[in-house]
């Protein structure tokens, strides 16, 4: 299994919690950029474990930090060879809408750093996906994952004849979630890669405790029991998914 966004930075005890993924055949582990002074918490991370890597990347809601010399250092990372990606980046109009210009000017720059180094693209949008799509589309982005996916099964159309990837996690088995459900239901295997977004959205029965690369499995198995799949099967496809838009083997 390959957790494509999962914040190990962020938990309580990273070292047992990667120990913990891999006893549970998580192999791979991405850690997502968020705000300029955890690069080299990330840095550390990927230098630290064979298994992690990252991708660098101003998230959203810290786009007010974005300057310059966040540019500058983002561009220089991104050329570390377990640095596979730019993310996590994007549009979020869920918790403020006030510098909602500051957020387009500042995916927009991190979508040019992107296509000047050919990588791939992580991509958070909530609550924003008209502009988001657009943003996209205007800047011709072909590898892209949308992490948290959120929307419509229509909208999941839209993007996945664009060849874009979403990102499954633990909101997936949640009862309520009814349209992520639909979505998977909907979309076939060969778009959709796993992910945790830990130590956010931890997976039924687990909800409300912190989040963890090791509940990767729970999520898999969902998406199995909606699409009437083999858990096996899921992994090997959406892994397959995933090693398709990110080079693991960058420095060699």
């Amino acid at each position: 299994m390959i957790d494509t966004h999962t914040h190990i930075d962020m938990l309580q005890n990273p070292e047992l919690e990667i120990e913990e993924a891999l006893k549970g055949g998580v192999k791979k582990m991405i850690i997502p950029g968020v705000k300029p002074e955890t690069f080299d918490k990330i840095t550390e991370f990927i230098d630290k474990y064979d298994c992690v890597y990252g991708t660098i990347g101003v998230h959203p809601s810290e786009a007010e930090k974005f300057n310059d010399e966040a540019a500058k250092k983002m561009t220089l990372l991104a050329h570390h060879p377990k640095m596979v990606g730019i993310g996590e980046i994007g549009l979020d109009y869920y918790w403020d809408k006030t510098f909602v210009d500051v957020q387009k000017r500042v995916f927009k720059t991190q979508l040019e750093i992107a296509k000047s180094l050919n990588l791939p693209v992580v991509i958070h949008d909530r609550e924003a996906h008209l502009d988001t799509f657009e943003i996209l589309k205007e800047y011709d982005m072909k590898n892209v994952i949308l992490h948290c996916f959120s929307g419509s099964v229509e909208f999941a159309k839209q993007c996945t004849e664009l060849g874009w990837l979403l990102g499954i996690g633990g909101v997936v088995t949640f009862k309520n979630a009814r349209k992520m459900k639909d979505v998977v239901k909907e979309i076939p295997i060969e778009y959709l890669v796993l992910e945790t977004d830990a130590p956010y959205l931890t997976p039924h029965p687990f909800r409300g405790e912190e989040n963890a690369p090791k509940y990767l499995n729970l999520i898999a198995k969902e998406i199995a029991n909606i699409k009437d799949l083999t858990p096996d099967f899921v992994i090997k496809e959406t892994s397959k998914n995933v090693k398709q838009i990110f080079d693991f083997n960058k420095g060699e």
